[in-house]
């Protein structure tokens, strides 16, 4: 059985565990006992002395363990003098598949349910009775076996002699055979052992958790893997030709992409459309939410890991759960070290000045990327309706670059041209820390489908760097010193609530609120070294002290209706922003203020047939600029290429339109296709100028507020399974972006197509073995990368440009993965960029100067990985088992 189905079934054993607990507890006495002899059906008392018991299995006759096993049957309801439906017994099937349903009233007709995740659900009507005194028939016959495998007696004839011809009480149900789903309304759920995906109408989730050439890697390494999601090689992440917001399970978050690592990842949603239910900072792209790995399973199970690459980089760590009772117990520590050895160049042609001056700067930087991670926290499943989880993380790391950079200056006069040569040797180092707490509380009321959730989340980070910049000029045999100091930290606060209203069962209402506070403070210090006084001269201008406040308070309501062929849902938020930054040795303060906000959306959606769907959705969104784009700090480790954030930024407003048609053309081939349109207002762009600073002309690289923007394309993503050894995930997109900065620099208007291709193929071989490639291609887009090796890893994020474009690159990884030990191992080899093809760079052209600039990190690096995982369904872990527990997986309710 693939391995998504396994972890379908396992996220759905939570939910069945507390809807069976819950009907249990209702009431413990649904029927009276039978006393004695004589009861008719109808009247008197009940006979709770039956039995049903069988085994539950798939297409292939394989036992389905933690299959939900249900009885229901109808009860007069002495308070409104009605029958109604309710349930008479339950319980979870054994690893094996078997299950026993026993102390079951012997009158009536009763229905056996049985659903898990992956498999279309099961009913049958069952009695006790022969024909003529119940009626025995099912939506699903069972297999024609005549006996179930389990271990149990068979079934034994029984009944009383009253006249009444009753029949088994001890019955056995045979072998129940369970379909494999693969359509539902609103997705399709593609299984596959490598590269599961669910293609859905608002949004796209990837199993990446079995992805081969991603393990022993971090979240850039994941995300590569994933369709329609573009990471360059300082992980700056593009959805559709944009930068989408970081979640991290269903939360934003102030981690980096490098510090999550990939062994620790479930799955990657992307929701390139967000109602209103999502926080409105989704940017232009949407929302990308990394799901991380959490078993709710009763029992206790876990993994082991580790790894090694050829650039001495290694990765460690393992993940343990287990759950008893009312507790769940989830405990998980990583160590990664990265290492890389990077080539690059950078060419420039100066427009102004005289003499002109071309320049050719080359460089190599070797770095280096540390860190830990520590993820732990209980649920407390209080009763059958109450469930409150407390959650902690720490994250602490390092990244040290060390680079040499050769840099040739040609100063063309109209006779001749003079070179000259110099140097520029740079090492730095950064270190951070990262705490997170959280405690989530849901609440289940007796009206199916209505809930209560509320949460708060408190974050703190840490952070100090410094680098030294020696400069040697060869030609002149000068040399200089300068350095950088870096410092500062945030508190990130968020506390939110959800609730769900079911009107009924074809309609909804969804509210919430939530605040979310955000204080930053940096202090930075920039110095040349005199040696007149042996002594570090701090310099005017690129010193600062930053402190920085962002509060975002929201309400939001949606409402649902889902019809047999037509569905649709409205929402508005409503979101009022404020935040402040002060430069305090300055007395100067900057403040952008949005009392009220309103971010509407709207769904419709058509149900054409089982197999088609079509939705149209509109939403509005903003990007609120980050506080590395903020902060007016100058960073100059590139003395090539400045970089200086501006406090004055507005945020930007996007106007997203989407129509999407999916195909299920059968268990094999299914492709979704979307139109998309995105307008943007006070777009965040960067842009380059020439400043004189310190008697010395400098390039430096900003940000501005452009008049607008527009983007609009077309995308397919297809999966086509082709016999039962290969499946290939394809995945296209085709756009055109127009950026208007005319208010910048007057006549300034980019304009650019672009498409991007990424393939995922993998192919099962014998003897366990399964292969991997991934390829990727991007043409040139108008969308500029920043460079991410300042000191500074948060300058980036991926944005904009009026003034370039991005160079086209193209990439292969390939793994190989064999399972060992009935797949409770495995050990895998991959290769990242074989072809060391993966170079990424820019192309910039304003009325000063021409650039481009590209770069190559590390190519063709072979790493091994070996993961062990363990685990126990067993519901006694932590007290002595008692000889009479009920073994036929009954004893694994709670």
């Amino acid at each position: 059985m693939n391995q998504v189905t396994n972890y379908s079934r396992k996220l759905k054993t939570f939910a069945i565990v507390l809807i069976i607990g819950l009907g249990l507890s209702i009431d413990s006495s649904l029927y009276a006992q039978w006393q004695g002899g004589g009861g008719r059906p109808g009247g008197g008392q009940q006979m709770n002395i039956g039995r049903f018991y069988g085994k539950v299995i798939d297409e292939e006759g394989k036992g389905v363990g933690f299959a939900s096993v249900q009885l229901w049957g109808m009860k007069f309801d002495t308070l409104t003098k009605e029958r109604k439906d309710v349930l008479l017994a339950g319980q979870l099937t054994a690893e094996n598949g078997d299950f026993s349903l026993e102390k079951l009233p012997v009158f009536g007709p009763m229905t056996l349910k049985i659903s898990v995740l992956g498999y279309a659900s099961y009913e049958q009507k069952v009695a006790f009775m022969e024909q003529g005194q119940g009626q025995n028939g099912g939506s699903k016959k069972s297999d024609t076996d005549s006996g179930s495998d389990s271990d149990e007696p068979q079934g034994r004839p029984g009944g009383f002699s009253g006249g009444m011809g009753m029949g088994n009480f001890d019955k056995d149900l045979g072998n129940i055979q369970l379909t494999a789903e693969s359509v539902t309304l609103d997705e399709v759920r593609i299984e596959g052992e490598a590269t599961a995906v669910t293609l859905a109408l608002d949004k796209k989730i990837f199993r990446v958790d079995k992805n081969a050439t991603s393990v022993g890697g971090t979240a850039i390494d994941a995300l590569q893997n994933v369709p329609s999601i573009s990471v360059d090689i300082d992980g700056n992440m593009t959805l559709r030709n944009a930068p989408p917001q970081l979640f991290v399970d269903g939360r934003p978050t102030t981690l980096t992409l490098d510090q999550i690592s990939a062994d620790e990842i479930e799955s990657v949603e992307v929701i390139t459309n967000p109602s209103a239910k999502y926080d409105a900072s989704g940017g232009q792209a949407g929302i990308v939410n990394i799901v991380l790995k959490k078993d709710r399973r009763i029992g206790y199970n876990g993994s082991v890991r580790g790894g090694i690459d050829t650039q001495m980089g290694f990765n460690g760590g393992g993940n343990v759960n287990a759950r008893e009772g009312k507790f769940n117990v989830f405990l998980s520590a990583n160590a990664n070290r990265r290492r890389g050895v990077g080539t690059g160049e950078t060419s420039r042609e100066n427009l102004i000045g005289s003499p002109a001056l071309n320049v050719l700067q080359k460089d190599v930087d070797d770095f280096t990327g540390t860190f830990i991670n520590l993820r732990g926290g209980v649920d407390w499943f209080m009763n059958n309706r109450n469930t409150i989880t407390f959650s902690g993380s720490f994250t602490r790391g390092s990244f040290l670059r060390s680079s040499d950079i050769d840099i040739s200056t040609d100063s063309v006069y109209p006779d001749k041209t003079v070179t000259t040569l110099s140097r520029r040797i740079s090492d730095s180092d950064r270190y951070f820390q990262n705490i997170g707490a959280s405690v989530l509380f849901k609440h289940l009321f007796p009206k199916q489908g209505k809930e209560l959730t509320a949460d708060i989340n408190l974050n703190t980070v840490k952070s100090e760097g410094n680098g030294t910049f020696t400069n040697e000029y060869l030609t002149l045999n000068y040399e200089s010193l300068e350095r950088q100091i870096n410092g500062g930290g945030s508190n990130f606060i968020t506390i939110q609530t959800d609730y769900v209203e079911p009107i009924n069962k074809a309609m909804k209402v969804e509210a919430g609120l939530r605040a979310s506070v955000r204080l930053y403070n940096s202090e930075n210090e920039s110095s040349i070294y005199r040696a007149a006084i042996s002594d570090w001269v701090a310099v005017p201008n690129f010193a600062d002290q930053y402190e920085f406040r962002d509060e975002v308070y929201a309400a939001y309501t949606t409402f649902s209706h889902q019809m047999p062929l037509w569905g649709y849902q409205l929402g508005l938020r409503v979101e009022s922003s404020q935040y402040t930054g002060d430069l305090p040795n300055e007395n100067l303060t900057f403040e952008n203020d949005y009392p009220f906000s309103f971010f509407p959306s709207l769904f419709i959606t058509r149900k054409i047939n089982d197999l088609d769907n079509l939705q149209f959705s509109y939403s509005r969104s903003i990007n609120r600029p980050s506080f590395f784009r903020l902060m007016p700090f100058t960073d100059f480790s590139d003395s090539l290429n400045l970089r200086r954030g501006n406090p004055n930024l507005l945020p930007e407003f996007t106007n997203s339109l989407e129509v999407s048609y999916q195909n299920i053309i059968n268990k094999n081939h299914d492709f979704l296709v979307s139109v998309y349109y995105k307008q943007a207002s006070d777009l965040i762009t960067t842009f380059q100028t020439t400043e004189i600073i310190n008697e010395r002309e400098y390039l430096v690289t900003s940000y501005a507020n452009s008049n607008s923007s527009l983007a609009y394309g077309m995308e397919f993503t297809v999966r086509n399974t082709l016999g039962k050894a290969i499946e290939l995930t394809s995945n296209v997109n085709l756009y055109n972006s127009r950026v208007d900065a005319s208010n910048v620099q007057a006549d300034l208007i980019n304009e650019q197509f672009t498409w991007f291709v990424k393939e995922n193929l993998n192919i099962s071989l014998p003897a366990n073995f399964k292969l991997q490639f991934t390829g990727q291609y991007q043409s040139k887009a108008a969308f500029t990368p920043s460079s991410g090796s300042g000191r500074f890893h948060g300058w980036g994020g991926v944005t904009n440009t009026a003034q370039g474009y991005t160079l086209p690159y193209w990439f292969v990884d390939v793994a190989l993965r064999k399972d060992l030990f009935k797949r409770k191992a495995s050990l895998t080899v991959n290769v990242r960029d074989i072809f060391r093809t993966r170079i990424t760079g820019t192309y910039t052209e304003t009325d000063f100067f021409i650039q481009e600039s590209w770069r190559l990190r590390q190519p063709q690096v072979v790493s091994v990985n070996f993961s062990y995982r363990f685990g126990k369904p067993d519901a006694s872990l932590f007290k002595r088992k008692n000889n009479n527990v009920n073994n036929n997986g009954s004893d694994m309710m709670n």
